[in-house]
């Protein structure tokens, strides 16, 4: 018994060919993996050895013909003239690349490749590009059987005798025991501390680990079906060959320290007892991680959904012309490029090309992959977009912000919770991520935090484990070491200078590279020093002509006064004087730490001085937001692409936005608030306006950082805080300062029981909510059916539309001929009947001795049925159908 709405839910939001792309990245969720990946890598082989090379056939059907004779061979490279989805003359393809082109649809066009893992996942993505989501479906199912079919008829098996352990194996780990064993005598001799024997040790060993794995992939034509699932993408790939047919290599214990004793055997040849130990570590350790993994990451989403529950598409443009600039990633290390990251962003400026000037992007343009492709082709190297980060919107964000809604492809909807897609996409991987701490040991003795640890760390702004330092200033690097530790000064040198024009007449009185002080007198002009040379005389004639002055006689005397102190520069009757202004910043550095800079270099305010991961606080003070928004944003992708695991930075630019919220007042000036007081932004800019258009004095604050779990508790509304944690203070705390909720966000409303002020149109939604045609009504006697009667006209006429949904029809609506409808006369008698009868019984039985049937023993109303209640016969027998009990609700 599934409501209508229910139904079409189900129809239209939940069917799986509605959710095709991934809500965190846009990636398609659906592609071909393992036995299908490798059915079709099979099919899609050249082979130079197979029968039939070189042959020539006119089409399909008669390179068919010809494998069924056994004349060629489904991996031979043959020509063939006419080729579906092909326009050309002679193509050089295979017959199972043929095969493979016959399931695909016509726009897509001839597919002449191998398809292997990537090239299937490439072709998933452009199917969903060109075709709607039922026939990618189709597709997709057609290349799922044909995968299948030929994985079972290609045979591929593996034995064990498929991996070969290589003969040059030994002398590599010869090599490498010779290595060891030196450092082990230099340490014993003193001649090496023992962190560096163990750093030496784990990089001999690594290295000839590495060396085994180039030695397997050399051979790895060997190895039949095992090279051939690895190629092809279907399942394994060489690090796990290399266990096999090389060594395992290097395990690490517990506390996540490399051990430096290698397992030097492959599973092909067998562990000793010692080796299988040591690899039991790892094991442990895996299920120990992953019960608690499960508990970290489910509360890690908790935190995230309660910070980002209240953003909602709530306004189409919010007219910001602030910009987040997107700059590439290393490519390599599994990061998406440029035009994939900024695909479905709107731009936020124009965009010129880097040399003809040309405008190649306009703003509030929708960029698409092919205009990101552009852009990198012309060398633009960063592009402004519009992003949640710069939003402006008071509440929520904006859809020309959001863009793209990676679920869907299309423009996100207003309404939509992109808060709640937004935490849940970050924290659903959660559990895929590692919880290891590695401990590199040796001289950097720092534990790398990677994995969930990792990104908690980020999201709950935490000042992370031996963090870097940051130069705070720029400036010329200044080391020296003493008893303490390694000093290091930054000193920012800026040189300032005054120039003084000196008369013709006059006499200067300092010399060049002399040092003076304010107030000193550099020059003057007094006619009595004509003609004087020496210093002697002019003193002299100074004194004269200052009596002489004060006396009230001679003439008046001019002099040059400097206003600042420093070296004097005396060029072609000018004096200038010049000053430095020094500010010094001294760091202690730990003596374990790894410096980035040395001596003598120069440094940029916000540069890590030392090796190590950076606070973000730092950064927000000294670089600013911009930078910080980037750094967080990079440093979370960072640790789910390291795993393999794709989301769109649009989701963690929503979190980041959440926790750069506030502000910290300063001054206060004019305002209401308090120093130190957090505020929020736009509270915090609607004041200001206020106070500036008043005439006041505008109030100052810097931008906060706060993390998750404080952002929450911080929010404006109470209910969301205090059912979050610290329930009795965010209680008692609202209480004593009289909060007022608004009731903006998703969990203050379901708190309360009123519907969540997130609404998406489902497709269908407006045709359901129209009033649906009434069913004739049946009129019913107790003795049975009397026959049907049509409906009174106007009987059914709909009321007003109220706020709370779709209008209810009117069953006491009079009909066209101005009479009582049934209806309306059966319920003015009911009305008046005895108030102290049992509501559910309509009837006074007690009254009528005769009433044989009642509603309970009456067919139609049997328990769980639809009942129908009856009046009193009147005189002529007939029976009229009362309203329906309220236990049915309004039918």
């Amino acid at each position: 018994p599934l409501s209508r709405m229910a139904v079409l839910e189900a129809k239209e939001a939940m069917l799986s060919t509605h959710n095709m792309l991934s809500p965190a990245s846009g990636d398609p969720l659906v592609a071909p993996t393992l036995d299908m990946v490798l059915g079709c890598f099979y099919l899609t082989e050249i082979r130079e050895t197979s029968e039939g090379v070189g042959s020539k056939f006119n089409d399909f059907d008669e390179a068919r013909l010809a494998h069924a004779s056994d004349l060629i061979d489904l991996h031979a490279p043959i020509h063939v003239r006419e080729v579906r989805h092909h326009d050309g003359e002679w193509l050089e393809t295979t017959l199972g690349r043929m095969i493979f082109n016959e399931i695909l649809p016509e726009k897509i066009g001839y597919q002449n490749i191998l398809m292997d893992r990537n090239a299937l996942k490439d072709l998933t993505a452009s199917l969903y590009r060109q075709l709607s989501n039922e026939e990618t479906a189709s597709v997709l199912d057609s290349i799922k059987d044909l995968g299948f079919h030929y994985a079972t008829t290609s045979g591929i098996t593996i034995a064990i005798n498929d991996i070969q352990v290589s003969s040059r194996k030994q002398g590599i780990l010869d090599a490498a025991t010779g290595l060891v064993n030196d450092y082990e005598e230099q340490y014993m001799s003193g001649l090496i501390s023992e962190d560096e024997r163990y750093d030496k040790a784990v990089d001999a060993w690594t290295k000839a680990s590495d060396e085994t794995t180039e030695l397997v992939q050399e051979e790895l034509t060997n190895y039949g079906g095992i090279a051939v699932m690895a190629v092809s993408g279907a399942k394994g790939n060489i690090s796990q060959i290399k266990q096999m047919a090389g060594m395992r290599g290097l395990m690490s214990n517990p506390k996540g320290r490399i051990i430096d004793l290698p397992i030097k055997s492959s599973f092909r040849e067998g562990l000793t007892a010692l080796e299988y130990f040591i690899s039991t570590h790892g094991a442990r350790k895996g299920l120990a991680d992953t019960a608690l993994r499960t508990a970290d990451s489910g509360y890690l989403t908790r935190r995230l959904i309660d910070i980002a529950q209240e953003v909602i598409i709530l306004e189409e443009d919010c007219g910001t012309f602030d910009s987040y600039w997107i700059t590439p990633r290393p490519e390599d290390e599994g990061n998406k490029t440029l035009p994939e990251r900024i695909t479905g962003r709107l731009a936020a400026a124009p965009v010129p090309h880097p040399e003809t000037g040309e405008i190649l992007l306009e703003r509030n343009q929708e960029i698409d992959l092919e205009i990101g492709q552009t852009l990198v082709d012309a060398g633009v190297t960063e592009v402004p977009v519009r992003s949640p980060l710069t939003c402006e919107a008071h509440r929520g964000v904006c859809q020309a912000c959001y863009g793209r809604l990676p679920a869907t492809g299309l423009t996100v909807e207003m309404g939509q919770a992109v808060g709640i897609i937004a935490a849940q996409s970050i924290g659903e991987p959660g559990t895929q991520l590692t919880m290891r701490t590695f401990h590199t040991g040796g001289i950097a003795g720092l534990d790398i935090t990677s994995g969930l640890p990792r990104v908690e760390e980020i999201f709950e702004a935490r000042v992370p484990k031996g963090a870097a330092i940051l130069a705070d200033i720029d400036g010329l690097v200044e080391m020296e070491a003493d008893e303490e530790g390694r000093r290091l000064r930054i000193v920012s040198r800026e040189e300032f200078r005054e120039d003084y024009v000196v008369p013709e007449d006059a006499h200067i009185m300092v010399d060049e590279g002399e040092d003076v002080e304010p107030g000193m007198v550099l020059a003057r002009t007094m006619p009595a020093l004509k003609g004087r040379k020496t210093k002697a005389a002019i003193a002299k004639a100074i004194e004269a002509a200052n009596e002489a002055a004060e006396a009230g006689e001679g003439e008046p005397l001019h002099q040059v006064v400097a206003n600042v102190g420093g070296k004097v520069e005396i060029d072609s009757g000018i004096i200038s004087i010049v000053w430095d202004d020094i500010e010094v910043r001294e760091h202690l550095i730990h003596a374990s730490a790894y410096m980035l800079v040395k001596d003598g270099d120069m440094v940029r305010a916000g540069d890590p001085l030392i090796s190590g991961p950076m606070n973000p606080h730092d950064i927000l003070h000294i670089r600013g937001k911009d930078d910080l928004q980037r750094y967080q944003v990079d440093q979370v992708q960072q640790v789910y692409t390291s795993q393999g695991v794709a989301i769109h930075d649009k989701h963690i630019e929503i979190i980041l936005r959440q926790m750069l919220r506030r502000v910290q007042v300063e001054s206060t000036g004019d305002s209401d608030f308090i120093p130190g007081q957090m505020v929020d932004k736009f509270a915090f800019q609607d004041q200001n306006a206020k106070v500036l258009a008043e005439g006041g004095e505008p109030t100052t604050a810097k931008p906060v950082l706060l993390g998750v779990t404080r952002a929450s508790l911080l929010t404006d509304s109470f209910l969301s805080a205090a059912s979050f944690q610290e329930t009795t203070r965010v209680l008692t705390q609202a209480a004593v300062s009289g909060a007022q909720d608004w009731l903006q966000g998703l969990k203050e409303n379901v708190i309360i029981g009123r519907l969540i002020p997130a609404r998406v149109d489902i497709p269908g939604m407006e045709e359901l909510l129209k009033p649906q045609p009434v069913p004739e009504i049946a009129a019913v006697s107790p003795g049975g059916w009397l026959g049907v009667t049509d409906a009174p006209a106007g009987a059914f006429e709909q009321t007003a539309e109220g706020e709370d949904g779709p209008p209810e029809p009117n069953i006491f609506a009079d009909n066209e001929d101005g009479e009582d409808s049934p209806l309306a006369t059966l319920a003015a008698a009911l009305a008046s009947q005895d108030d102290d009868e049992d509501d559910d019984d309509y009837f006074d039985d007690d009254d009528d001795e005769d009433e044989s049937d009642d509603l309970g023993s009456n067919g139609l109303g049997q328990d769980g049925g639809e009942s129908l209640a009856f009046g009193e016969d009147d005189a002529e027998g007939s029976s009229e159908p009362a309203a329906p009990t309220d236990d049915e609700g309004d039918e």
